[in-house]
């Protein structure tokens, strides 16, 4: 029998977790939800079958709690839950920048905290969601996080030094190739397509190309040179880029996500 597992916050990415773990055979007489506003309890109730409780009343049902909640509202939420959660469950937290060090100073001694930071294609079970260990958190821990996150993507185990890295290149990462993929978009309007033909060749040659990475093993410089002909229209495309000092600035775009992630961490949220 699967443990009761609650999901404290039920945002984008709470409800994402909600509805990958049902299709994932959860059933939602073992999840609990919580959520702040009346309407949306409602709303949770109809479409997944679940019955949102209290954050004090998820503590004490639910072996797993998943806090999904903003960093800013971290804090206040683990003064409600501190009096009712006991060493011997699971707490996992899905808030950017906030580390289990932050969580495990603020409950009883010994509870295992496990930090994950998922991205936003979890929202259509393709995220990646990269998990660390606390303190006090097993393999077994692990194992049963992976198994939550594993619904709605994929899963890779760092080391928490690694995770502001992960938070700029994982975390942050979708809206870099939206930010492209508008920025191609604009450059084939200026060629003279319209807009929704330009957006269509865009996505799909992402699309196209993901996949690829995905499932060739190719190294992206071998794909790369296998579109770029000698004095073809690729490499002239490729010389505008490195002109323009674009490699360069995707490294110092990263290293400064990666930088307010530690903010961020250290309770700079100004």
């Amino acid at each position: 029998m699967p443990q009761p597992v609650a999901v404290l916050g039920t945002g984008k990415i709470g409800e994402a977790l909600l509805s990958g773990m049902i299709r994932a055979g959860w059933a939602p007489a073992d999840l609990l939800v919580t959520t702040r506003r009346s309407e949306r309890a409602a709303e949770l109730r109809t479409r997944y079958g679940v019955d949102p409780v209290s954050n004090a009343d998820a503590a004490k049902q639910a072996d797993t709690l998943i806090l999904a909640v903003k960093p800013q509202d971290m804090g206040r939420l683990l003064d409600e839950l501190a009096p009712h959660i006991t060493p011997d469950r699971l707490v996992i937290s899905a808030a950017a920048g906030i580390t289990t060090s932050f969580i495990e100073e603020r409950l009883a001694d010994s509870t295992p905290v496990v930090r994950v930071m998922p991205n936003t294609p979890v929202l259509v079970d393709e995220g990646m969601s990269v998990i660390s260990a606390g303190s006090h958190a097993t393999a077994a821990h692990l194992a049963h996080t992976e198994a939550i996150f594993g619904a709605v993507g994929k899963t890779l185990r760092v080391p928490e030094t690694q995770q502001d890295a992960c938070t700029a290149l994982s975390g942050s990462g979708p809206a870099y190739f939206y930010y492209l993929v508008e920025a191609m978009t604009d450059a084939g309007i200026l060629l003279g397509l319209p807009r929704d033909k330009a957006h269509d060749l865009i996505v799909q040659a992402a699309i196209g190309a993901a996949v690829m990475l995905r499932d060739s093993g190719e190294h992206p410089v071998k794909l790369r040179e296998n579109v770029t002909s000698p004095a073809g229209t690729t490499i002239n495309a490729i010389r505008e880029l490195e002109n323009h000092g674009v490699r360069a600035a995707l490294i110092a775009a990263l290293e400064a996500a990666r930088d307010r992630s530690r903010e961020l961490a250290s309770g700079n949220n100004s």
